[in-house]
């Protein structure tokens, strides 16, 4: 193995930010550095978007470090800071948010994609939700992947519960119409 460097406990290299040690900072950054982007990329439709995310998140977390309690897992802390500065720059980004109240969207039924969603491997799932309208991947990142209500998605979006709904409702069909085109072009390569 080739020589690692020696990282500090995270402990200590938390110490060392909350000293404004730029080291400490600089290891700390590297440390989250995958972990960070994983999550922002889920978020943002590009790599940039996703750095800029990440390095004003990182800038959060070393300004509020002392608002960290350390009986809780950092990564859990991290995750929700980069999660909120995601709907920060979501929210300076858009220029004009549209939206149905949940009365005008048809409900229908989501067990159709449920099996190819569960086909699919996880960066192609990654690249179908990338392929949705902010509004919606927003919507579907938070309520899906990480476990918001509908009420606390329309609080930090600043729209009704409603139309959290319905954003979540119009994200799983146009996910839907996705992998039934990915279907049907499958099925045409497979049979030429």
């Amino acid at each position: 193995m080739a020589n690692a460097p020696n990282i500090p406990a995270l402990n200590d290299l938390l110490a060392g930010c909350l000293r404004n040690q730029r080291q400490s900072q600089e290891l700390l950054y590297r440390q989250f550095y995958g972990y960070g982007m994983s999550v922002c990329l889920r978020y943002v439709p590009t790599r940039e978007s996703a750095l800029e995310v990440l390095n004003d998140g990182f800038l959060k977390v070393f300004t509020r470090l002392d608002q960290y309690d350390p009986a809780q897992p950092f990564k859990g802390w991290l995750r929700r800071i980069l999660i909120n500065t995601a709907v920060d720059h979501y929210r300076q980004e858009v220029r004009h948010y549209y939206h149905d109240d949940v009365e005008q969207v048809e409900q229908k039924v989501i067990s159709e994609s449920a099996d190819a969603f569960s086909q699919l491997a996880h960066e192609d799932l990654m690249a179908l939700i990338q392929r949705l309208s902010p509004a919606y991947r927003l919507v579907f990142n938070l309520y899906v992947i990480d476990g918001f209500t509908h009420e606390e998605i329309a609080s930090q979006l600043g729209i009704s519960v409603g139309a959290s709904k319905s954003n979540l409702a119009r994200a799983r069909e146009n996910l839907r119409v996705l992998l039934k085109q990915i279907n049907y072009d499958e099925y045409v390569r497979a049979n030429r």
